[in-house]
């Protein structure tokens, strides 16, 4: 089956598509993906991972055509930049 696996840093994103087994899991896919190899500092043990912008455990199976997504902690409080913004 056919799904996408993403990561943002500060500056650049990737997105990539692969094929993975009928029964593959987020991790799964994030494993085949390579996209560990290419951002050695992707910690799953630390980061938060989901489906579409949907907060998911690693263990959830992928379905045809899923967006599986990395996120990548909060540095800025999302209040004070509204503050900054006005």
């Amino acid at each position: 089956m056919n799904v996408g696996v993403c990561y943002a840093e500060v500056d650049r994103q990737l997105w990539l598509r692969l094929e993975v087994p009928d029964d593959s899991t987020i991790q799964e896919a994030i494993h085949l993906s390579g996209v560990l190899t290419l951002y050695p500092e992707i910690d799953l043990a630390k980061q938060k991972v989901g489906i579409f912008g949907k907060i998911a455990q690693l263990e959830t199976p992928v379905k045809e055509g899923d967006r599986v997504e990395i996120y990548r902690a909060i540095t800025v409080d999302p209040q004070t930049v509204q503050r900054r913004r006005r």
